[in-house]
């Protein structure tokens, strides 16, 4: 094994321990109020907030940092209208007969269905494609490696991004999906994982009880 070339660790802030319990209060404060949205206006988000975000996305950390992670972001009215007539075409299969009964009598307290009009609404959709093969840089075909987890931490972080520069959205996952790589362009060896619906909520949004419930700390922790 050959020794890498590296670079110092950038220095963190040296906040107190009254100050790091403070911050991380402070963003879980914030990070609580994020709502999954299913009733989104039309109201314009700057371009540059979604860059931002895809930015702090793409800081997510990745097997072999091949970051494997492709996100096409639709702003096109068409497009738009493209993908929520083929994502409604796949929910209608699933509520006809797709899901189990188990599954639906899931979803019930949400109340889902196979209409999906923020998919046109929202002025913005982003698609989130896991890449199988690539690598660090243009032209690379590599094996790459937790592409799954990887693109799951870089999805976690695009959504606190998101929620945290005030905006609501929604993941939005319909089964099968490869209608993604035609509409987006991208290449069939890559996989779609779901479409990121992004804007602002509706002035008569609600969201359902159930949502709000989430584990406690003790539920979803242990101490060794």
């Amino acid at each position: 094994m050959t020794v890498q070339d590296t670079i110092p660790y950038r220095a963190l802030p040296a906040y107190s321990k009254a100050e790091q319990i403070a911050r991380s209060a402070d963003f879980y404060a914030r990070l609580k109020t994020r709502r999954t949205c299913r009733h989104f206006s039309d109201a314009q988000v700057p371009r540059e907030v979604i860059e931002n975000a895809i930015r702090a996305a793409g800081t997510a950390p990745s097997g072999a940092n091949h970051q494997p992670w492709h996100f096409a972001v639709i702003g096109s009215a068409n497009k738009k209208r493209a993908l929520r007539e083929a994502a409604e075409a796949e929910e209608r299969a699933f509520y006809a007969g797709k899901a189990s009964q188990e599954w639906l009598e899931a979803l019930a307290p949400l109340g889902t269905d196979a209409d999906k009009p923020y998919l046109e609404t929202a002025p913005w959709l982003i698609a989130i494609f896991a890449q199988r093969r690539g690598g660090l840089y243009p032209g690379d075909d590599k094996q790459n490696y937790y592409v799954g987890e990887s693109v799951g931490i870089a999805t976690g972080l695009l959504l606190a991004a998101l929620h945290d520069a005030g905006l609501a959205t929604l993941t939005h996952t319909p089964n099968p999906m490869k209608f993604l790589n035609r509409l987006c362009e991208r290449p069939a060896n890559e996989k779609p994982v779901m479409v990121l619906v992004v804007g602002h909520p509706a002035d008569n949004a609600t969201v359902p009880v159930h949502a709000t419930i989430k584990k406690p700390l003790d539920q979803i922790s242990s101490w060794l």
